[in-house]
């Protein structure tokens, strides 16, 4: 992806990227207009760069009925529309995998699944808010659209 979609006029590259549960959330969030114009800018990259896995497609639902008050029949259609992109299905060797990452780097279970879901699909960026911006991880580099 090219263009302005960190912070104030940052430009960054992105080939094939892991998208977050974070992003779309705030893409889908009318309460603060300048991280949801940012997530939209990032989710604007074209479908076949974009990754996601079953884990963010489930979070997503979940924080669109619950947190953003969104209907569960949109918030499926969300979903749906969510399903055009690649999505990484988990399986129990990379839940496995995730365990070790998890141990090994002392990020939550939940981020290195993310991470190996990433990795799996063999994305070179995760853009996360969850992890530390620029952290090179399993040949990922963190990207965070919302750092200043």
């Amino acid at each position: 992806m090219k263009g302005d979609a960190r912070g104030a006029g940052t430009t960054f590259t992105m080939s094939r990227s892991f998208i977050d549960t974070n992003v779309i959330a705030y893409a889908a969030d009318d309460r603060d207009p300048a991280k949801r114009a940012t997530a939209r800018a990032v989710l604007a990259t074209r479908e076949d760069q974009l990754v996601v896995s079953t884990q963010v497609l489930s979070e997503f639902y979940v924080v669109a009925t619950k947190k953003l008050g969104i209907s569960s029949v949109d918030a499926a259609g969300l979903v749906q529309g969510l399903t055009e992109l690649e999505v990484v299905v988990h399986t129990s060797e990379l839940v496995l995998r995730a365990i070790g990452t998890s141990e090994s780097t002392h990020v939550s279970f939940w981020d290195a699944l993310i991470i190996e879901a990433a990795a799996h699909a063999g994305c070179d960026t995760l853009v996360t808010e969850d992890l530390q911006d620029g952290w090179q991880v399993r040949g990922l580099t963190v990207v965070n659209p919302f750092a200043a």
